[in-house]
């Protein structure tokens, strides 16, 4: 029981550690233009993600897939802008965003990228290949990804209900914000 605490612990603390916060960038872009209405989609991207995740993080633990920290390193600030990119273009048009079921495959392929980020982590802390204790892992991501979701649904709430933003201008200023953020990682992981 005190490895399940120690990887799901881990796994909980490298996703909410500030020092590496794409993680939270990319959480936080992916849930901005949605509400406490719609949680049960949330959690379906939320979870997606985390499939992505666990997936590439067993391909990479076991040896079957190698990739380029170089080319992760870039491509996991790419995600987060194209997400983020997506809400400024979709902002205010929920219907036409959500028939978009190439978002939810989106989602599952940033996992992958995303997870083969953390790989290289995982296997310095994992001195196994033992699968049960990258699923406790996985566990300790998707519980601090929904967290991120809450802190995130809270906030849009407060803001849209009493500084009156409406929905669309939530998504637009976090998205933009988000993109700020985004761009000296771009800057550093891709142009250097």
């Amino acid at each position: 029981m005190t490895e399940f605490w120690f990887y799901f612990k881990l796994g909980l603390e490298h996703v909410l550690d500030w020092q590496a916060y794409d993680h939270v960038l990319f959480i936080i872009v992916l849930c901005a233009a949605y509400t406490f209405n719609a949680w049960r989609k949330l959690l379906l991207l939320v979870t997606l993600f985390t499939a992505g995740h666990t997936i590439s993080l067993l391909l990479a633990n076991y040896g079957v897939v190698s990739v380029s920290s170089y080319w992760i390193e870039c491509l996991i600030p790419i995600t987060i802008a194209i997400t983020a990119l997506f809400n400024l273009f979709t902002a205010g048009k929920e219907k036409k965003a959500e028939k978009l079921g190439l978002f939810y495959i989106a989602t599952l392929f940033f996992g992958l990228i995303h997870g083969f980020g953390f790989a290289g982590y995982f296997n310095m802390i994992s001195e196994d290949n033992d699968i049960l204790h990258l699923l406790e892992f996985a566990l300790g991501i998707e519980a601090a990804q929904i967290i991120v979701v809450i802190l995130t649904l809270i906030l849009g709430f407060i803001v849209q209900t009493l500084f009156r933003f409406n929905k669309r201008d939530w998504v637009l200023v976090i998205s933009s914000i988000v993109i700020g953020l985004v761009i000296p990682m771009l800057i550093d992981n891709c142009f250097t």
